[in-house]
């Protein structure tokens, strides 16, 4: 494995972009959790497949589009998707959850007219599903590599406004927050991070790469800062391993990821029970 890492261009593009999704996927996923908005990185991520569905249709029928990179298609499908989702929570102020589901079911209905006047799957939009090694260029690395930076200058400075307006954020209004800002900066920088992901993990299990390592982080986590920590620690091992065991057994890395998250979650939830059990004497 070592040897063909450093042998292949390709393989070292999926290790490094594995790691840098794995650092900033959890990171964000932190705060989605707390925030209760689990499943706006479903919403984004089937709104992001509507945007890379369109770009190969493009592709298709006109040649000029053919040489265009479909994340870009699925970065502003996703962006856009994250400014409505915002809108729509300014206008069903008493019930903000209904945006997502809403997004979400627009976001499959587009998928679906994309996909089937591209008459049905295609080799290329099975690997934006469903995660590619192979597929990872060095185009792909560096706009990772990016954003990644991108998420973590974001998240210095905007640390202790996220924390607030994550845990109350009508307290953080209060306090002078400029909570409408700070949302818009929180729900793009996802809707990017959603976007890059999709060639490793794919877009169909990336929300789960934001969630999975922070459930299991928060089981064991005594603080906010340690829970990120924990976030970032399992999602690196959910990466590695997963990679690791879609190059041996020649399988889709983000359903590898994804079941070694799982499996982390799991060993968690049987330590703590074992733990809870040995604490109480029973």
């Amino acid at each position: 494995m070592i040897e063909s890492l450093m042998k292949y261009e390709f393989l070292q593009n999926a290790f490094i972009t594995g790691l840098l999704i794995g650092l900033i996927a959890p990171i964000l996923g932190v705060f989605i959790v707390v925030r209760k908005q689990a499943l706006i990185a479903d919403a984004l991520s089937h709104i992001t497949l509507g945007g890379i569905a369109f770009s190969l249709l493009l592709g298709k029928f006109w040649s000029s589009f053919s040489t265009l990179n479909p994340v870009y298609g699925g970065m502003v499908f996703s962006v856009t998707g994250s400014l409505l989702i915002e809108k729509l929570r300014s206008v069903y102020k008493h019930y903000e959850e209904l945006a997502i589901p809403i997004i979400m079911s627009f976001g499959i209905g587009l998928s679906v007219i994309f996909i089937s006047m591209a008459d049905g799957f295609t080799t290329d939009l099975f690997g934006y599903l469903f995660g590619s090694v192979s597929a990872v260029s060095r185009v792909d690395l560096l706009i990772v590599l990016g954003i990644s930076m991108m998420v973590i200058v974001t998240i210095f400075f905007l640390y202790k406004g996220l924390f607030l307006l994550s845990f109350d954020e009508e307290h953080g209004r209060t306090m002078g927050l400029p909570s409408k800002t700070i949302n818009f900066i929180f729900i793009v920088t996802v809707a990017l991070v959603i976007a890059i992901s999709m060639r490793i993990v794919g877009i169909l299990l990336v929300s789960s790469l934001m969630t999975l390592p922070v459930a299991s982080s928060i089981r064991i986590a005594k603080s906010f800062k340690q829970m990120i920590f924990l976030s970032v620690l399992f999602g690196e091992i959910a990466v590695i391993g997963g990679l690791i065991s879609a190059y041996y057994l020649d399988l889709a890395p983000g359903g590898t990821i994804v079941v070694i998250a799982a499996f982390i979650l799991l060993l968690v939830i049987l330590y703590k029970n074992v733990q809870y059990k040995f604490q109480s004497g029973r």
